[in-house]
C-alpha cells in the first residue's frame, strides 16, 4: 500500500464519482479506477460499491476515517519537520511511565506546549524502555519509576510519591493505615509484566526489604488493568499516592503504616546533552516540582473507603 492510493481513495470517497475524482487528481480515470481496485485487493475488502450513484460500503467509511487522519497527521509532521530544519520549530520528545501522568508531568507538558516554537512528541513507555529510546534519540527526557545504571543516561529523582494500597471496595483494611505485613497475607495483582526490571521489581524489593514475600494471583501490563483486577475482587495492589486522583466507586485506597515506602519519579537524559531545550525543560520541571517536594502529603493518605 502505498500513500498515493490513500489520496486517491480520499478523493473518490469524498467525491463518490471517478470523473470527478481524477479531475482533481488530474489523473485521468483509468488509472484511478485501478488504483482503487489495487487498494481493495490488498486490503481484501469492497470499499465502493459501484452502483449510480456511487456509495461506501461500511468498511470504506470505516478506512475513510482513518486514512483521513492519517493523511492529516503525516502533513503536520512534514510541515513540522520543515519548520523545524528552518529552526522556526524545536522538537522535544518525552517519555513517560503511565503512573507518572496523575503528578506534575501534566503541568510540564501544557507548559511546553503553550511555547509555539516546541513541538512535542509524547510516547508511553516504562523506565526500562526509556533508556533504549534515549540512546536511539527517540525521545529526549524520560518519567520513570525506576533506577538504570547505565553511564550513557543520566537520572535524577524529581519527587517521591508516597505509597498506598488499593483494594477492593469495603475490604477491612480500608479504615485504617495498613502493615506491609498484613497486605503480604493478601493476594496481589502485580504490573507491568515486562519488560523487567520494573516498578514490579520496586514492589517486590520493598516487600523483601522488611524479610516479606507477596503471593502474586495475577500479573498485568496496565495500571489501569490492575487496579480493574483490583475491583473484581482478584487482588490488592500497590499504587503512587498520586493515582488516587483516579476515583471509583469499587476500590478504595489506603495510606501504608510505613512512611519509607515511597516510589520516585525518576527523571532521565542522556549524558552529555547540553542543548539548550532541554536545559529549559530541567528548568521547568524543578519550578514545577519544587512546591511538590515542600507540600505535606496529608491530603493525600487520608483513607477513601469508597475510592
Amino acid at each position: 500500500m502505498e500513500l498515493r492510493h490513500l489520496r486517491y481513495f480520499r478523493m473518490l470517497a469524498e467525491t463518490l464519482n471517478f470523473t470527478h475524482a481524477a479531475e482533481r487528481l488530474h489523473i485521468a480515470q483509468p488509472p484511478l479506477s485501478r488504483q482503487i481496485q489495487q487498494l481493495e485487493d490488498e486490503l481484501g475488502v469492497t470499499l465502493i460499491e459501484r452502483a449510480r450513484p456511487l456509495r461506501l460500503t461500511e468498511a470504506g467509511r470505516f478506512f475513510y476515517e482513518h486514512s483521513v487522519q492519517l493523511l492529516e497527521q503525516l502533513a503536520r509532521a512534514c510541515e513540522d519537520t520543515q519548520r523545524i530544519a528552518k529552526e522556526q520549530k524545536r522538537w522535544l520528545g518525552i517519555g513517560f511511565a503511565p503512573s507518572t501522568m496523575y503528578g506534575t508531568l501534566p503541568e510540564l507538558i501544557h507548559r511546553l506546549r503553550g511555547n509555539d516554537g516546541i513541538e512535542l512528541g509524547l510516547s508511553e513507555l516504562i523506565t526500562l524502555q526509556q533508556i533504549e529510546a534515549l540512546k536511539s534519540g527517540r525521545i529526549d527526557i524520560g518519567f520513570g519509576r525506576i533506577y538504570i545504571d547505565d553511564p550513557a543516561i543520566v537520572q535524577e529523582v524529581i519527587c517521591e510519591d508516597l505509597l498506598v494500597a488499593v483494594l477492593p471496595a469495603g475490604h477491612r483494611l480500608l479504615t485504617a493505615p495498613a502493615s506491609l505485613k498484613a497486605l503480604s497475607k493478601e493476594p496481589f495483582v502485580l504490573y507491568p509484566g515486562t519488560p523487567r526490571p520494573s516498578y514490579a521489581d520496586h514492589i517486590l524489593n520493598l516487600f523483601a526489604h522488611h524479610q516479606l514475600k507477596i503471593r502474586v494471583v495475577q500479573i498485568a501490563n496496565e495500571m489501569q488493568t490492575t487496579i480493574s483486577l483490583v475491583a473484581a475482587g482478584i487482588g490488592i495492589t500497590l499504587v503512587p499516592a498520586s493515582v488516587q486522583r483516579l476515583h471509583r466507586d469499587d476500590i478504595g485506597y489506603t495510606p501504608l503504616s510505613e512512611s519509607q515506602a515511597v516510589s520516585p519519579i525518576v527523571l532521565s537524559y542522556r549524558a552529555g546533552d547540553h542543548s539548550a531545550l532541554l536545559k529549559e525543560c530541567l528548568r521547568l520541571v524543578r519550578e514545577i516540582t519544587e512546591p511538590v517536594r515542600r507540600t505535606t502529603s496529608e491530603s493525600l493518605l487520608t483513607p477513601t473507603p469508597s475510592g
